[in-house]
């Protein structure tokens, strides 16, 4: 368990007892802000309307649609904007088309409400793929280029479909909303005038509030690695191709000298290689059927 101390307590102590004033009108609004800040947060839940699990959201599904398609517009336009390549948006809106299709075979009693659209970007530069909150889920030139198969582009777009369908956007808002609240309440209360190092606290509480939301993400993308396996294999693919994207990506690390930016938040390519053969293993006990897509 972590504990939050504010200021230096020996030398509070002291100061507070001679002169009987008890806690200090910055404590005091430290921890207003704290306890707002996670009032805020855990009050925020709401169910999810596919899965059915009740989680913690700073947004409803409507309010995640309206940002996605607001947001869309911007996304693109950072990364050269959308794709001219016909045949590659055509490919990716009928893979696209047959994972959303592929929903309702895994959750046949809850009703999508998501519209979900796919874009090829133009950036050939930057690797990666990524979802906006609400359906809008982007795959770069970059690393459409590399996949050899619809299989695999499949599971990468599975694989985003995943992060909209858990609604991983909203929850790192309202976590981000927390470590804010907390971040900003520490400051406040570790802030010393006639010691203004102490000011250094916030800064250092800045950083872990980056590093917890950063751990969080990473088990976002192995939970979205399983909707890569069930989903590309509930739309008629082979979902072992997702290793061979795994191998892909790794591969393309030293191509640049450094790793591609799909893995500046996701897990190492090892471990989830391990973890994708775990997930085959478990939705085909008895082998993978032979008639799917590679």
């Amino acid at each position: 368990m972590v504990r939050i101390q504010f200021g230096r307590p020996g030398a509070r102590a002291a100061r507070g007892s001679r002169g009987g004033r008890g806690l200090s009108p910055r404590l005091l609004i430290a921890g207003v802000i704290a306890a707002v800040a996670i009032g805020g947060y855990f009050l925020r839940s709401s169910v999810n309307p596919i899965t059915g699990r009740t989680e913690r959201v700073a947004l409803s599904v409507q309010e995640e649609v309206a940002l996605g398609l607001q947001a869309a517009p911007e996304m693109a336009q950072m990364h050269g904007g959308l794709s001219q390549d016909a045949e590659a948006q055509a490919l990716v809106d009928r893979v696209g088309g047959a994972l959303v299709g592929a929903l309702n075979r895994l959750f046949p009693d809850a009703e999508n409400p998501y519209p979900f659209e796919f874009h090829v970007l133009a950036d050939r530069e930057v690797v990666n793929a990524f979802a906006l909150p609400g359906g809008q889920v982007f795959i770069t030139a970059a690393l459409f280029e590399k996949l050899e198969t619809e299989g695999q582009v499949a599971g990468v777009l599975a694989h985003e479909v995943g992060h909209v369908i858990e609604r991983h956007g909203a929850e790192r808002l309202a976590q981000q909303g927390l470590m804010q609240g907390l971040v900003g309440a520490v400051a406040v209360g570790a802030y010393d005038p006639e010691n203004p190092s102490t000011a250094a606290a916030g800064a250092i509480a800045q950083a872990i509030g980056t590093l917890v939301t950063l751990r969080y993400g990473r088990d976002d993308e192995l939970e979205s690695d399983e909707y890569g396996v069930r989903l590309s294999a509930a739309a008629g693919y082979d979902p072992r191709a997702m290793v061979r994207v795994m191998e892909i990506l790794r591969d393309a690390s030293g191509e640049r000298g450094g790793p591609p930016e799909f893995f500046s938040t996701h897990p190492d390519p090892g471990n989830r290689i391990e973890r994708i053969h775990e997930l085959v293993r478990l939705v085909y006990p008895n082998g993978v059927p032979t008639d799917l897509r590679e």
